[in-house]
């Protein structure tokens, strides 16, 4: 079977985040030879440059949201971008950036699976539920709040990006990885009976069992979308992101996630998010993202065929 023609999306931002640097995060994410990767592996692979949007004016929050304004115009930037790429049947990798990017990306691709007919899935691998509302988020920080502006919780301009809301319910999406989780967020989440597989559940049941559980109702007919936060990774192997959180997986735990969701090849767009070369050592950690792409693709241990 011909590869999917792959577009690469640039979003340099960090309108969304706590600290300054994931900006970057696209920029080093070529260095680290991404193109090169996935064109390795016979993939068509077009690099459309970094989108354009406003800069982060460090303003504090206004009425529980900082940087509202800035964050919907990137995100309707992001939601055009992935939207041409997939009537264009080509698979959208948008480099950010903070998550709250997550909100034009998975909105592009709820609507693109509406307009053909797809079941969409999406697995989200974060340490972070970002679940957060302006009533009770701590910071104001809206890469905090992405799922719950994705569930229609949240303002308007967010809430609508798609053209419709909600951009997506709880049995389309499996959180994996979750480790840190506000209080307030917490009772949003099981008052929405969110599928959750914290890292409790993964050590408990191990990180293939998750995935099975994860992956197990898919076909033919489902667009899959990988939303990959870098901090899903535990920072002993991946410290360059704003918001490290000990305890996550291992990077043998993580190549098994992403060569599961490879097997299924129902991969049809992916995020990768919160990737700070500020706070990196020598782009070890996006030197280690692109390794894990190139799994997500296809590559794969010896004892098993490539894709």
């Amino acid at each position: 079977m011909t590869p999917h023609p792959i577009t690469l999306i640039g979003a340099p931002t960090d309108v969304g985040a706590a600290d300054r640097g994931a900006s970057m995060g696209p920029e080093a994410l070529r260095v680290a030879g991404l193109r090169e990767a996935l064109m390795a592996r016979g993939f068509d692979v077009d690099d459309r440059g970094n989108l354009v949007g406003p800069i982060n004016p460090m303003q504090p929050p206004d009425e529980g949201y900082r940087h509202l304004a800035e964050v919907t115009t990137w995100n309707k930037r992001v939601f055009e971008a992935v939207s041409a790429a997939l009537d264009e049947g080509r698979l959208p990798i948008m480099l950010g950036g903070d998550h709250c990017l997550a909100i034009g990306s998975i909105g592009a691709v709820s609507a693109h699976c509406r307009r053909v007919g797809k079941k969409l899935r999406v697995l989200w691998l974060d340490a972070h539920a970002d679940f957060n509302t302006c009533e009770i988020t701590p910071s104001g920080n809206i890469h905090g709040m992405p799922v719950a502006c994705l569930f229609g919780i949240g303002p308007k301009a967010l809430v609508e990006l798609a053209g419709f809301s909600p951009a997506l319910n709880r049995d389309q999406i499996h959180q994996i990885g979750i480790r840190s989780v506000d209080t307030g967020e917490r009772r949003l989440v099981h008052e929405q009976q969110m599928s959750i597989f914290d890292m409790r559940y993964i050590d408990e049941h191990g990180l293939r069992k998750v995935m099975q559980e994860a992956l197990a109702d898919l076909d033919h007919h489902t667009h899959l979308h990988v939303s990959f936060d870098v901090d899903f990774l535990d920072p002993e192997i991946a410290p360059g992101v704003g918001t490290t959180v000990p305890g996550g997986p291992n990077y043998r735990e993580a190549q098994l996630v992403m060569e599961m969701i490879a097997d299924t090849g129902l991969l049809g767009s992916l995020d990768v998010v919160e990737l700070n070369p500020a706070f990196d050592d020598h782009n070890r950690t996006a030197t280690l993202a692109v390794d894990l792409i190139e799994s997500l693709f296809g590559k794969s241990t010896l004892m098993r065929r490539e894709r």
